[in-house]
């Protein structure tokens, strides 16, 4: 199945100049849905996963079926306020500025085997803040999963010394 007929492109969203890359038409059919799904897991090649770590917002959608198929758990990071319980956070750069992310404190164990997902690898600092926070709580970054790779950002750069893979690459 060819995915990239799933992503619908909409110019100058959320500003001027930026051609975002909106999975929607992906996420609304069931057998690109699905097919997604089967492929983000051969991306894997049978690597041991204890949790599936997904990024606010949109790493959720894929996040949590990857885990149920994984038979792993799901943690969820958000950006700063978002989680109720206890957190540890990390900062990161931004375009202009920086942000924070949390993840709440008892989501990873020492030596858990996880999984970063997101829906789109760009500039790589969301997905680097996250391996830092999970390596703070003990636990093994096995890959970085992502549904698409915007190259011309060169998202990889940021992580270095993690297996990074994605599903397309534009």
């Amino acid at each position: 199945m060819n995915y990239f007929d799933f992503i619908r492109e909409v110019p100058d969203f959320p500003r001027k100049g930026i051609s975002f890359k909106d999975i929607t038409p992906l996420l609304q059919n069931p057998k690109a849905l699905q097919g997604a799904k089967k492929a983000l897991l051969e991306l894997l090649k049978d690597k041991q996963i204890d949790k599936v770590v997904g990024m606010e917002s949109r790493g959720f959608f894929f996040g949590p079926m990857l885990a149920e198929q994984l038979n792993a758990g799901f943690v969820p990071v958000r950006k700063k306020g978002k989680l109720p319980y206890s957190t540890i956070s990390e900062n990161y750069d931004l375009e202009y500025g920086q942000d924070v992310l949390e993840i709440h404190a008892d989501g990873i164990q020492k030596g858990d085997r996880v999984l970063v997902h997101d829906d789109v690898l760009a500039t790589g600092g969301t997905a680097s803040a996250v391996c830092r926070l999970i390596e703070r709580l003990g636990g093994e970054v096995v890959q970085c999963n992502f549904l698409l790779e915007l190259q011309f950002l060169s998202g990889r750069d940021k992580l270095i010394g993690y297996e990074v893979a994605s599903l397309m690459q534009y």
